[in-house]
């Protein structure tokens, strides 16, 4: 029963969303609530998978292909917990799409790939041969591209060109890292790899080609530069670019291979979080003094990139588990910062916060649920953020990366500075601009997040219990 639905979490998606063109010519509502039923069959699939992973079973699926292409499908707590974050913030953006997306041209394209963007983080995530996983990762650089540039104005469409070849040419490296290991170990299934490579460090040189895709897909110093500038897509598209899918892509990857498969050399257990640090504080930096709206929340996402890739990288259970916590809680209240900047935006027609000011009297549930969810990103308790980021900054310290650490929490003080000038500039003072709240169901979406954002913090205990249990399958604890 597990591998059925297996396949339904990520096959429903992927085929599905082929038919939502053709609904949409029938009826807006229809393909409209099609691509919502779409994307929760993933999240109640991955829903289902977790009573067997408590239970110490890993659901799987293996079909041999020639040449070492197979069909490997694995349901391990790290692959599910992230399917589970993906859709669940993924099926909340679709439904705020709504009512963001319903003036716009191009809306049966937007559905479809919207929901191939979806599931091919699904079949990502639960991919255990490095081509299967390459195939889906190439899949969502084509559905960003389209998405970034779904406006199609000359700017948004060079925008939109910049982050598909700074991915792809990233991920062109990766590939051929993964050959050279390919040639190594005569597989490309992840669980030969790892019994093949058990005591041996891959190269350096392929550990960097690999980390060239890793760094340039999410948005990490000095291949960040594409993720503000996609500020330009419709604000459901950058929160899934910075909270469900497409930066989270880069952090799982490396989770999968350079903590669960790959061992690796001393070297990059040092360089790692040297990139992270310099790539939080740089960004943070450039979000205090920028004044677009989106790309401050844009430079926020580079930044606390760098403290999910510190949790990795040190390489102990508690700055692991602190970095799969982070993901979640990072997803949740970065994809409410970004809903309720579409709703700004829509309403003021500007994305310029020294235009703004005052629209907390005109809109107070997205200004409350836009102050929830930066409380969760600056780490304040008892909002989820506070325990990621506590855990990750505990990792890195049980390591004996004090000075790393003491960086990072220059980061987090920065993180506190931009965003409240951001809720200040936009809210508070006084305005000449007139707004009012969004539609009802933007408005639930941003809400809904905000209170996810408060109740993960409160309810610590169960998102924790999972990401125990992921670490200890990721660390053969």
């Amino acid at each position: 029963m597990e591998n059925n639905y297996l396949l339904a979490i990520i096959f429903v998606p992927v085929f599905g969303s082929i038919l939502l063109p053709l609904a949409g010519r029938i009826s807006e509502r229809l393909r409209n609530w099609l691509a919502l039923t779409f994307v929760c069959v993933s999240l109640a699939g991955s829903g289902l998978l977790v009573p067997a992973l408590f239970a110490g079973k890993v659901p799987t699926i293996s079909v041999a292909l020639p040449l070492g292409f197979n069909f490997v499908l694995v349901a391990d707590g790290l692959a599910v917990f992230m399917a589970l974050v993906s859709s669940l913030v993924g099926a909340i953006i679709v439904l705020y799409s709504f009512g963001y997306i319903s003036h716009y041209d191009n809306r049966n394209e937007y559905y479809f790939m919207v929901v191939l963007f979806l599931g091919s983080m699904m079949g990502l995530v639960y991919s255990a041969n490095l081509i299967l996983l390459f195939l889906f990762w190439e899949i969502t650089a084509i559905a960003s591209w389209r998405l970034i540039g779904f406006f199609r104005e000359k700017t948004h469409v060079i925008r939109a060109d910049k982050a598909f070849l700074i991915t792809v040419f990233g991920a062109l490296a990766m590939l051929i890292g993964f050959i050279y290991i390919y040639g190594k170990t005569g597989s490309f299934d992840l669980a030969v790899i790892k019994a093949a490579l058990k005591s041996n460090p891959i190269p350096d040189f392929v550990v960097a080609l690999i980390l060239l895709g890793i760094l340039s897909k999410s948005a990490t110093l000095p291949f960040h530069t594409w993720l503000p500038d996609a500020g330009v897509a419709p604000s459901p598209v950058t929160a899934l670019l910075h909270a469900a899918v497409l930066v989270k892509i880069g952090v799982y990857v490396f989770a999968r291979l350079f903590v669960v498969t790959f061992p690796v050399g001393t070297v990059w257990l040092t360089a790692m979080p040297i990139i992270a640090a310099v790539s939080a504080i740089v960004s943070a930096g450039a979000a205090l003094v920028e004044t677009d709206m989106k790309r401050i929340i844009a430079y926020s996402t580079v930044s606390q990139i760098g403290f999910i890739f510190l949790g990795f990288a040190v390489g102990n259970g508690v700055g692991v588990a602190g970095a799969l916590l982070f993901i979640l809680m990072h997803g949740l209240a970065k994809g409410g910062l970004f809903l309720c900047a579409g709703i700004v935006e829509q309403n003021t027609k500007t994305k310029d916060i020294t235009k703004m000011g005052g629209l907390f009297a005109t809109m107070p549930v997205t200004a409350i649920s836009f102050l929830a969810c930066s409380f969760s990103i600056m780490g304040v308790p008892p909002f989820g953020g506070f325990f990621s980021k506590y855990l990750v900054f505990a990792g890195a310290v049980n390591s004996g990366q004090t000075f790393i650490t003491m960086t990072f929490l220059v980061g987090a003080l920065l993180t506190i500075l931009y965003l409240f000038r951001l809720f200040n500039a936009i809210f508070l003072g006084e305005g000449a601009l007139t707004s009012k709240e969004g539609s009802k169901l933007m408005v639930a979406s941003v809400a809904v997040l905000a209170i996810l954002s408060l109740l993960s913090g409160i309810y610590i205990k169960y998102p924790s219990d999972f990401v125990q249990m992921a670490v200890k399958q990721m660390m053969g604890i």
